[in-house]
């Protein structure tokens, strides 16, 4: 494998009956329609993705951050409108963009302000420490994040999703370890990866603990107003220790550290059948493809590395 094309450029994120595969220079997605092809959607990355922030240790994790709700989102709405069967069961424009909107609300305040009130309701009626108050938070969120994605789990669709979630997983394991990229290669892989978002999201709670135990005891605009501020710094410094973790997660004691990431992984993937590796087998080639000729017109001298010969199937179409 090429030096510059090591990862951490490379992630995944599963979306409704496909796989979005991200690298430095491109992002491409593969869906299955209804019809049982495989369509497939490229186009280079531009602005803040190619910026000096992606450089910038911290500031970085802003744009991972936006990363998932501009790329991630679009993308997420591009799949299920290839799902919807008729032209008035696409959800586009303004109608989107308030469900966007509503979900990230529901999630700030259910995972955030939620178990905020909670704790600080609880100082009230027991008359804890602010320390202890903070504690009893974090515990709360915890068990909120983790209720929520096992709730979740059991729901038939997303148990797809799920699949998709260890397809992608499956496929980014075989690459680093430069294996043939078939469903039947493919499969031998982890469902696990250390940079996966459910990492992210519980390393993200654990440092809330840390972070807001920090500001003391505050009163109730005070509470508020920091868990909703605080969200970016969070996710700041949850992305430095989830890559940080990935480049070191050979040592004995970081492999011992990322261990409660890899078991809630458990939650969120599920086994993927063969048709679901072919789909995320596609949509990493289709990336690896654009970034290899993106990176080739930035530098002439980048070393290529070419995927496996057999053509991605079905239909493709560049944005």
């Amino acid at each position: 494998m090429a030096e510059n094309l090591k990862l951490p450029s490379y992630g995944g994120q599963a979306l409704i009956e496909g796989v979005l595969m991200r690298g430095r220079y491109a992002v491409a997605a593969a869906i299955r329609t209804p019809q049982g092809q495989i369509e497939v959607v490229s186009e280079p990355l531009k602005g803040i993705y190619l910026s000096r922030l992606t450089a910038i240790p911290f500031l970085r994790g802003l744009v991972i951050l936006w990363d998932a709700l501009d790329l991630g989102m679009r993308y997420l709405s591009l799949s299920a409108n290839l799902q919807a069967e008729k032209e008035s069961e696409k959800i586009e424009g303004a109608t989107w963009a308030a469900t966007i909107f509503v979900s990230l609300a529901l999630a700030v305040g259910l995972f955030f302000l939620f178990p905020a009130l909670v704790g600080k309701g609880l100082q009230s009626l027991l008359g804890l420490t602010g320390w202890a108050t903070n504690l009893f938070e974090g515990l709360i969120r915890l068990f909120v994040v983790i209720g929520y994605i096992w709730g979740i789990g059991r729901i038939p669709d997303i148990q797809r999703v799920f699949g998709y979630h260890g397809a992608e997983h499956k496929t980014i394991n075989a690459f680093e370890a430069s294996a043939e990229l078939t469903p039947s290669s493919v499969d031998r892989y982890p469902l696990e990866h250390p940079r996966c978002g459910t990492s992210f999201i519980l390393t993200l709670v654990v440092l809330s603990v840390v972070l807001f135990s920090l500001l003391g005891d505050l009163p109730w605009v005070g509470v508020i107003a920091s868990r909703i501020l605080l969200i970016p710094i969070l996710a700041m410094l949850a992305y430095e220790y989830i890559r940080w973790a990935a480049d070191h997660r050979n040592h004995p004691l970081v492999a011992w550290l990322i261990r409660p990431n890899l078991w809630l992984q458990q939650l969120t993937t599920r086994p993927p059948s063969p048709d679901m590796l072919e789909v995320s087998i596609t949509a990493f080639k289709a990336m690896l493809e654009l970034e290899n000729q993106l990176a080739l017109e930035r530098n002439p001298r980048y070393q290529v590395s070419a995927p496996p010969s057999d053509a991605a199937v079905g239909a493709h179409r560049s944005q």
